[in-house]
């Protein structure tokens, strides 16, 4: 699938390296055959000892020849990137994006460049636990698609959707999701500890309940709704606790949260700064 193909990384945070360690680690690709650029020749000394991979500070350096190129910096960042590869990407080379709120029009313009995969990881990526949703423009070949696939899902999950619009709702929701996961958590943990458990056993407590409630998850039959029933107890602890949480908004905040962040990500591809818009944007 990637015989005789370098897969260039233009960009090299923490998803670069999760997608480059699982790419390895499913042995789809020599790390000889794996090059990543960034700003910051010490980070690139750091993949270079763990990997095994070639690394550069030249975004320009870091394409050349390559079969794959991988956009992975901060939305911020793509403005100032496009000028510097427009027109040097190899004409049938696949462009695989993970910026969050970058169209794929937007890639294409600024690169002159048609055959572009979208994506967007999350976070759990990092341990090959992630999951991701994507699509491809018209001019992706099939065996590209496949290489798409295989790369996203050396990360975790993948799903592919035909609507490029769901890759918005994807940020709001698996994209943005684990930090309302671990914002929810760390709520609980500091609840704990009002009650009077140290900070670590209040963490190892709320910590197993969620890794525990996952897996009783996959592993049931059940709508969720139906699990929730199954420990609340009619006039219980549970029953209680559920009480004080509708009554706080909790569904209601949580949908606002996740609706704020797909409203950000489409600003995003706008190329709206939180300064340029107007307060009903806001």
């Amino acid at each position: 699938m990637f015989s005789n193909t370098t897969i260039a990384f233009i960009g090299s945070g923490s998803m670069a390296e999760a997608m480059i360690g699982g790419l390895i680690a499913e042995k789809h690709i020599a790390a000889q055959s794996i090059v990543a650029s960034g700003p910051r020749p010490e980070r690139g000394e750091q993949l270079c000892a763990k990997h095994g991979i070639r690394v550069t500070t030249s975004n320009r350096e870091a394409i050349e020849g390559a079969g794959v190129v991988v956009l992975s910096v901060k939305p911020q960042i793509l403005p100032h990137i496009m000028p510097e590869l427009k027109g040097h990407i190899q004409p049938n080379a696949l462009l695989l994006s993970i910026i969050a709120g970058a169209k794929i029009e937007t890639i294409a313009h600024g690169l002159l460049h048609t055959g572009i995969v979208r994506a967007m990881p999350n976070t759990p990526a990092q341990i090959g636990q992630g999951i991701s949703v994507w699509t491809a423009s018209a001019d992706v070949s099939e065996p590209q698609l496949k290489q798409a696939e295989a790369i996203l899902g050396a990360c975790g999950q993948q799903v592919f959707v035909a609507d490029e619009d769901y890759l918005d709702m994807a940020t709001a929701l698996s994209g943005t999701g684990p930090a309302y996961v671990f914002l929810f958590m760390e709520a609980m943990v500091d609840a704990g500890v009002h009650l009077g458990f140290s900070r670590h056993v209040a963490e190892q407590l709320v910590l197993q309940t969620v890794k525990g409630s996952v897996e009783y998850i996959l592993h049931s039959p059940n709508h969720l709704a139906r699990l929730r029933n199954q420990v609340t107890s009619p006039g219980g602890t549970s029953a209680e606790a559920l009480y004080y949480l509708e009554k706080a908004g909790f569904r209601t905040a949580l949908s606002r949260a996740v609706w704020a962040a797909y409203q950000r990500s489409v600003q995003l591809g706008k190329g709206k700064k939180r300064s340029q818009l107007a307060d009903g944007e806001k």
